[in-house]
């Protein structure tokens, strides 16, 4: 039985346009007057008099019968009449399911249940009415396309193969689905239905970022999956990066957005290694809101506040993660969070130019450093320290720099630079006698972990002249004794006084201060974080990193996601390639592979966040069939213009025609 779906202004309508048109047809003609010359032409006056009359009795007109009539298919398809019919699958049908990231919604009405569950469960009914001399074939897509199953005629083996469909967490694109389509119904090697045009039906919520450049030979029937009231927050954009003036500090930036249709309010929390660091809280209004709806709303006191800022300090690799905590009803989990990875501080080669320091040179020895080296004043001027990431110079100032590198100094200054020492006579001066320690910056990355320095004492500390950009790390009783200085693309560490003639090598501290700095210095040599990939991109490892990572001996890598554990063999030549990474998450190599220890995939793509479905067939392609179960609701508005306002209007031109030349 039709229903309507819009019968109330069909009628308001009705009530305005059929009385319009009976009212022409009630008023008559007003005639002009006119003299005549014959009374043999009297009764043709008095009949013009009769007419002068406003309105007349309504009479019988063909005319009018076709008018109305028209008017009536017009007004009905206005109605938006429907009707529920059975799914079934033609003599050669192509499924097509989507399974890209918005499909693994939940909407309120699918009773937990996925969207993707539901258009597996429609496309199993679909098939369940194929018949002995038909066939289907089933295609799963998401921003690629593969053939589940090619054309059968086996109802259970499609049934199957729709069962094992697995969501992803990719965009959604379907135009190498229409072609792969297109290419299964072309590829008949029996013949049997070469004459046939194909049924298509596509289960999925529309929302394709490719609609404008799709063709299709089948005759495609679109079903809608999703609910225009579910609600989804999503992060939608998240960006990290370093400090230039303090290297270990991140700040990270998140934007979020409502895909629902009502005003939220949430938390969202940045962790770090999975213990929370800090809370933020947002306002979102609903994206689908006009402009005017936007301006009532801060009208009402309600002002959006869709971005957060975090800051934090990271001297070794971790992984971020934003995440908004606002769950309840929130359809899609795949967008709750976002994750940035920070890598390890580079390994430094470091370079230590002394004549000779026992403290120092087991100090350095201490760090786990790669190959440090140690190299008299006189070998370093012949050019020994320009491949170096890190030089220590101890008590021996040099006579030039490289151009880019990290620099520190025990006892000494830079040469040619703001940061200095008194001088008299070509010499650098000193304060003669015992300074101790008058206050330190307890929170820099430099001296974390630094216990206490009240029981350092030094010898004869430099009188350091500090200009106004530089940071005084540690404080004497005399000025000065540790500064951080930048210079373009170098990096100072000044610690204005000699090791031996003080108490620092003796106390704990000073093993905890030379380990911050290489950690801090490593890691301002390397300012980049690294940003996410895509879902459904690749990773290519060149060769000179798996070298790095474990050289003839890597024979395979251990890929640790979201989904589990991958193995991949490595060649004894090329690259070798990871992905494509279906799903949002962390991903781990084993063993590490420098700079690709750890990687993150994200979503953060409003089209898919955005769960509104679309209500026709992408593109204008085919039918919509709107409804579930094994019958769905068709609309007939196009049906009633096509075979009953279309005649009509013909017929109501033919009989005004002939009225004319009668």
């Amino acid at each position: 039985m039709p229903n309507l779906l819009n019968p109330i202004p069909a009628m308001i309508a009705a009530g305005i346009v059929v009385p319009a048109l009976l009212l022409l047809y009630f008023l008559k003609l007003r005639r002009r007057e006119f003299d005549v010359p014959s009374t043999l032409l009297w009764k043709k006056a008095i009949q013009d008099l009769q007419v002068n009359a406003p309105f007349q009795r309504l009479r019988r007109n063909l005319l009018l019968l076709m008018q109305l009539l028209l008017l009536l298919a017009l007004l009905l398809a206005f109605a938006r009449p429907v009707s529920r019919v059975a799914r079934r699958a033609g003599k050669l049908t192509v499924v097509l399911i989507d399974r890209s990231a918005s499909m693994s919604a939940r909407d309120p009405d699918l009773k937990g249940r996925s969207r993707l569950d539901e258009a597996k469960r429609r496309a199993k009914d679909l098939v369940s009415g194929l018949s002995t001399d038909a066939a289907a074939t089933v295609i799963a897509f998401d921003d690629s396309a593969e053939t589940v199953q090619p054309f059968t005629a086996d109802v259970g083996l499609l049934k199957r193969k729709i069962d094992a469909i697995e969501p992803t967490d990719r965009r959604t694109r379907l135009k190498l689905a229409y072609q792969l389509a297109d290419a299964q119904t072309k590829f008949d090697p029996d013949q049997l239905r070469s004459n046939i045009k194909p049924e298509v039906h596509l289960f999925s919520d529309g929302r394709a970022l490719d609609t404008d450049d799709l063709s299709l030979v089948g005759n495609l029937t679109f079903e809608p999956i999703g609910s225009n009231q579910t609600a989804n927050l999503a992060v939608v954009g998240l960006s990290a990066k370093r400090n230039y003036e303090r290297p270990t500090q991140v700040q990270v930036f998140a934007r979020l957005a409502n895909f629902g249709p009502e005003v939220k309010r949430t938390d969202v929390q940045m962790s770090v290694d999975g213990q929370v660091r800090s809370v933020a809280a947002a306002t979102l209004l609903p994206d689908r809101w006009t402009e005017a709806e936007r301006q009532a709303s801060e009208q009402a006191g309600v002002f959006a506040r869709d971005s957060v800022e975090f800051t934090l300090d990271l001297t070794q690799s971790a992984v971020i993660m934003v995440e908004q905590m606002n769950k309840d009803g929130d359809a899609l989990a795949a967008d709750d969070s976002a994750l940035v990875v920070v890598p390890p501080p580079k390994t430094l080669s470091v370079l230590l130019v002394t004549d000779g320091n026992y403290f120092l040179e087991r100090a350095v020895g201490s760090l786990s450093l790669k190959d440090p080296a140690t190299v008299t004043p006189a070998k370093y001027e012949a050019g020994l320290g320009t491949t170096y990431d890190l030089i220590l110079f101890d008590r021996y100032q040099p006579k030039a720099l490289p151009q880019v590198g990290s620099f520190i100094y025990f006892g000494t200054v830079p040469p040619g630079l703001k940061l200095s020492a008194e001088q008299r006579d070509g010499k650098m001066l000193a304060d003669v006698g015992v300074a101790g320690v008058l206050d330190w910056q307890r929170d820099h990355p430099i001296l974390r972990g630094v216990s206490s320095l009240s029981k350092l004492y030094v010898s004869d500390p430099l009188r350091l002249i500090v200009p106004s950009d530089a940071e005084v790390l540690i404080d004497g009783t005399t000025g000065p004794l540790v500064v951080l200085y930048r210079d373009g693309t170098r990096t100072h560490l000044v610690v204005g006084f000699d090791l031996l003639p003080s108490t620092w090598p003796l106390i704990v501290s000073f093993p905890v201060f030379m380990y911050n700095s290489v950690q801090y210095l490593a890691v301002g040599s390397e300012m980049n974080v690294r940003q996410s990939f895509e879902p459904g991109a690749t990773l290519r490892l060149p060769r000179t990193a798996l070298e790095r990572a474990g050289g003839a001996d890597l024979k395979q890598l251990r890929l640790i996601g979201p989904a589990g554990t991958t193995v991949h063999p490595v060649p004894a030549i090329g690259e070798v390639a990871l992905g494509p990474f279906d799903r949002v998450g962390t991903y781990k190599l084993d063993p590490p592979v420098p700079s690709y220890e750890q990687f993150a995939v994200n979503l953060l793509d409003a089209n898919e966040s955005n769960l509104l479905p679309q209500t026709s067939a992408p593109a204008g392609i085919g039918q919509t069939l709107i409804g579930t179960g094994g019958q769905s609701r068709l609309e007939l508005w196009w049906w009633l213009i096509a075979v009953g306002g279309l005649p009509l209007l013909l017929i109501e031109w033919w009989v005004y025609t002939r009225r004319v030349h009668l």
